[in-house]
């Protein structure tokens, strides 16, 4: 699929824009053609509807750069072709010099591209894309305990039943083949929504609103299609979705067509707002390579192509139903016998192709010469040059070069690109393609004209013999030799008409472009997917590729559509989210202006009277106040009672102090026994967040917070997570030591709880009812060594319905990259410096029962304070596992991105588990949803698997106040010492410190106030003077 496919202008309908004329949008097949009317900004949805529509005139990219140079310039190409024989075949014979068009070039293209492309030459994209490694492949390699499928997310823009969607319908079925699970989601309602349910079952519709309410983490991957999905990618630009792996399709180009229009009115805001969305894809893929240079101004090093679409099959065989051959060739004035030889070329530059068309014509100087001779009886001969625009400079050069070469006036023609090129591809009887470009997709001129049932020619370029057998679907012909393009001309020929040889090759061709570039596009997308996605330690890796489809899935499609629905042409200039995007900022900018340069009317300038009426005025003021001062000066004043002015200072500094203003629930919480932290570490995280009595936001970042809230900002009271790399290996883990840290400052509550954002999310949250059972009960336990918790591992079911129960360490291991048990009894011999022949991991049951997953629980504050004093030593010995030296080495506990960036996070969260059971803990499950509570592993059931040993508090507190003297004397066993840095750090010996120091300051504060009264005593009291 080229960039050189025809406008879809209908020939039998001057509206263009009308419906119901066969003829179909297709995006900027021309890109480079100029715009003689330009869309004006701002511009308005109303305003869209009334412009008028130009055949060919809604391209205009790169206008500046490649203009056209005159019609003395293609006269003298041509003249230079015709009569520099010699000169034209050694620069074709030459190699072609490419030249590699990369990304990030969108501000150089003009210059780079007008000097670096000469004739012969190439233009090459070539994708940063390509220097990643096989993600997925480099994983088969290595261990992996895979129980659930790779999940996908697909967002459709639309659910129209047009070839976009043929296309990415036809990737995601074959992608479903492989192993992957995918959901999809569409911004709107449309016709093809019963296609996607059956290979993917309930499709979800989103609404504006509903964006922030979906759950993206839960999967590995998001896939876009389409620019009018944009509102969902905004929702993914904030944490903590914003490092999930983003494929961004995009086949249209209405956004292209407008950048030229924004640099030229100085709209760069409205650049910079694409170019923020366009980087936070992972990659954005385009179906050919034109678009990287029409995008090129918002390219971030993230582009990518995949060529292959339905488009122009699609377009040519609606065509076909809507247009007859003879009665177009009757309206464009060619009879019945008479042979249209068609001669394409490549739409690069297109305004400037005069090289492309002179070589073309000196090519086909032979044929012109025995076929278009002036008085010639035989079979008339015309051949019709597609290039440049509609202008007569064009048709008046070749006419006059026919003239000079004694050929008839009447078989040369031109046509531009700018008209329905559609109509003369079907009309014509041969395609030449004639271009000297050797451009990497294949021509999608010679696509359509395939399509049609027209036999081709084309010369022996890499991109079209890679997909054409010589002789079977169509001609090649050596570009090196130019004789051989009589022979295939020869071949297609026999007494004025086309030959049978040339039929068959017609027929083939049609078969052969139907689904061309189909298995090409499906197995570069199941690529791409290998070479960007890193999947998580529990996700099984998607099947090899065996055998790809040879066919895109025309039967689905066509079997929802009828003759006309698809022939409707979409409006995009006035339903587009880039012109709602260009419309709202355009709005926001003008209201800024607008107040920042405040419109100033004639009447409103003083003049010289009112300059001195205000002198007046002023001076009158001055000195009223001056006389106002001197009796204040002397008149007693009252500033009331001491403790009334001590109390109002106080209430204002509290105020002063409270960042955010206390809601309802702040004030409704008082008195309550329980207190349950959510922990959110993003904006995108704020829709699942509770309000009320109940609970309490917990942010990981202060940028983040709610506003009008009295969210805790862990950051405030645990300096660590200031540190991004710290943050992410702790998240959740993070918050609770903020919370532990001077806990009587922030929970002063009998009982704490804790919950993550995601339980939230995944539904596994506390209902109305479950959330009264759990405060009753606490209520009626004002102590007591039990945790409730409510979500549980494996809520979502992937580990269940196995052959075999998986026990607490295998699903540790899942969820840990099969390094959990290492890394948990590494971490647990280094903890309490247990030799190597002593066995460090703590027994765990296999009786069936639920263990706590998300952290979601609520336990006793003690125990709370407890359990923090177990976790930051443990998180202390398995950070420095990953210390290597003064450098952290690379995670084993995660497969993924994701994993590795959160290291610390499945383990952690994991932890409460292993220090309930073993410390005697009772441990109740609380259903979520009724609110039923069921224990789970009784503590009599644990008796002689126990190590309590190991979890007694006397212990444990013994081993803290060793690491606080360590902290404290600067004995750090390596640089960046993780445990002083989670909470506080005390020992007897800093409370003695502290103990002496305030016994010194008091003794100070009493030998201070003693020498105070004897100097008195001795020298009388002496009040300073005024003026002293």
């Amino acid at each position: 699929m080229g960039q050189n496919s025809p406008s879809t202008n209908d020939g039998d309908n001057s509206n263009a824009n009308s419906d119901g004329t066969g003829s179909y949008p297709i995006r900027g097949r021309f890109p480079f053609k100029r715009n003689p009317k330009p869309a004006p900004l701002p511009l308005s949805k109303s305003s869209n509807r009334r412009r008028p529509t130009v055949p060919g005139g809604r391209h205009f990219v790169l206008r500046k750069l490649f203009s056209v140079r005159g019609t003395s310039l293609f006269y003298l190409c041509i003249l230079i072709a015709v009569f520099t024989f010699a000169l034209a075949s050694m620069v074709l014979q030459s190699s072609i010099a490419s030249m590699v068009f990369r990304q990030g070039g969108g501000e150089r293209i003009g210059r780079t591209v007008r000097e670096g492309l000469k004739f012969g030459s190439s233009l090459k994209f070539v994708s940063s894309m390509i220097d990643r490694g096989f993600e997925i492949e480099r994983a088969r390699n290595k261990p992996r305990i895979g129980v659930r499928s790779p999940r996908l997310a697909i967002i459709l823009g639309n659910m129209e039943n047009d070839p976009s969607s043929l296309m990415l319908f036809t990737v995601m079925k074959n992608l479903r083949g492989l192993g992957y699970m995918l959901q999809i989601y569409a911004t709107e309602d449309g016709k093809t929504k019963s296609i996607w349910e059956k290979i993917v079952g309930q499709v979800s519709v989103l609404s504006p609103e509903n964006y922030g309410h979906v759950d993206w983490s839960i999967f590995d991957g998001i896939v876009v299609n389409s620019l009018e999905a944009h509102n969902a990618i905004s929702s993914l630009m904030q944490e903590p979705f914003c490092s999930i792996q983003l494929i961004w399709i995009i086949q249209e180009d209405t956004l292209s067509n407008r950048l030229p229009l924004y640099q030229e009115t100085g709209h760069e805001h409205l650049i910079t707002y694409w170019k923020n969305v366009f980087r936070r894809a992972d990659v954005v893929v385009f179906p050919d390579y034109s678009f990287p240079m029409l995008y090129s101004v918002l390219d971030t090093g993230n582009f990518f192509v995949i060529p292959g679409s339905p488009i122009d099959v699609w377009a040519a065989e609606r065509y076909l139903k809507s247009h007859s051959k003879s009665q177009l060739r009757i309206k464009n004035g060619f009879g019945e016998d008479d042979m249209l030889v068609l001669v394409v070329g490549s739409s690069f530059f297109y305004n400037e192709l005069s090289w492309d068309y002179a070589v073309a014509m000196h090519n086909l100087g032979p044929l012109l010469t025995n076929y278009a001779r002036e008085g010639d009886a035989g079979p008339i001969f015309k051949f019709l040059f597609v290039c440049g625009n509609s202008s007569s400079a064009y048709n008046d050069a070749l006419q006059d070069i026919a003239g000079h070469l004694g050929l008839n006036r009447d078989s040369v023609g031109h046509y531009g690109l700018d008209g329905d090129v559609d109509e003369m591809l079907l009309i014509s009887d041969v395609v030449l393609y004639g271009s000297s470009q050797d451009e990497q997709g294949f021509p999608s001129l010679l696509t359509r004209a395939m399509t049609f049932g027209v036999p081709v020619i084309a010369p022996d370029y890499p991109i079209i013999k890679k997909y054409v057998i010589d002789g079977e679907n169509g001609i090649i012909f050596s570009k090196d030799k130019p004789d051989e393009l009589m022979k295939a001309f020869l071949l297609l020929i026999s007494k004025g008409k086309l030959s049978n040889f040339a039929t068959t090759i017609a027929s083939s061709g049609r078969l052969l472009a139907k689904n061309m570039q189909a298995s090409e596009c499906v197995s570069g997308y199941i690529k791409l997917l290998n070479n960007v996605l890193t999947l998580p330690s529990e996700s099984m890796l998607p099947d090899s590729i065996s055998q790809l489809p040879g066919e895109w899935e025309w039967d689905l499609f066509s079997g929802e559509s009828d003759n006309t629905a698809y022939f409707i042409k979409n409006d995009t200039t006035s339903t587009s989210v880039v012109y709602d995007i260009e419309e709202h900022m355009t709005l926001i900018m003008d209201s800024r202006s607008s107040e920042n340069e405040p419109e100033i009317m004639a009447e409103d300038i003083p003049t010289e009277l009112d300059w001195v009426v205000l002198s007046e005025i002023d001076t009158s003021e001055e000195v009223e106040r001056v006389e106002l001062e001197e009796i204040e000066g002397r008149t007693d004043k009252s500033y009331g009672v001491w403790e009334e002015l001590y109390r109002d200072a106080k209430k204002a500094e509290k105020l002063k102090s409270e960042a955010n203003e206390r809601d309802e629930g702040e004030l409704e919480r008082t008195g309550q026994p329980l207190c349950i932290y959510e922990i959110y570490n993003g904006a995108g995280a704020w829709p699942f967040l509770h309000h009320g009595s109940l609970y309490r936001g917990l942010s990981l970042s202060t940028k983040s917070r709610r506003l009008r809230s009295d969210d805790v900002d862990a950051v405030g009271r645990l300096s660590i997570l200031n540190e991004s790399y710290y943050r992410d290996i702790l998240l959740e883990m993070g918050g609770m030591f903020s919370i532990a840290n001077r806990v009587d400052n922030v929970h002063k509550r009998p009982w704490i709880g804790f919950q993550s954002w995601r339980a939230a999310a995944r539904k596994v949250s506390l209902s109305s009812k479950a959330e009264r059972v759990l405060e009753g009960t606490v209520q009626q336990k004002h102590k007591g060594d039990v945790i409730y918790f409510w979500a549980r591992v494996d809520m979502d079911g992937e580990l269940a319905g196995k052959d075999h129960i998986l026990t607490f360490w295998s699903m540790c291991d899942i969820l840990n990259a099969g390094n959990c048990r290492t890394a948990f009894q590494d971490t647990f011999r280094r903890m309490y410096a247990l030799p190597s022949y002593v066995d460090a991991l703590p027994p765990m049951p296999e009786d069936g029962g639920h263990w706590s997953n998300l952290h979601s629980w609520v336990m006793a504050t003690p125990s709370f304070l407890e359990f923090m004093m177990f976790s930051r030593m443990f998180a202390d010995s398995l950070d420095s596992l990953h210390m290597n030296s003064t450098t952290a080495t690379e995670c084993l506990l995660g497969s993924s991105l994701s994993e590795k960036q959160h290291c610390y996070c499945r383990i952690l969260e994991l932890l409460v588990n292993v220090w309930a059971y073993h410390s005697a803990r009772t441990m109740v499950y609380i259903d979520p949803n009724s609110g039923s509570l069921e224990e789970q592993h009784p503590v009599e059931d644990r008796k002689g698997l126990m190590w309590t040993k190991y979890f007694n508090a006397s212990l444990l507190k013994s081993m803290d106040e060793d690491l606080a003297e360590a902290a404290d004397d600067g004995d750090h066993p390596y640089e960046t010492w993780l445990w002083p840095r989670t909470g506080e750090v005390h020992w007897q010996g800093i409370y003695e410190r502290e103990r002496e120091e305030r016994y010194r300051i008091k003794m100070d504060k009493k030998r201070k106030q003693k020498e105070k009264i004897l100097e008195r005593l001795k020298f009388g009291y002496k009040q300073k003077t005024l003026a002293g």
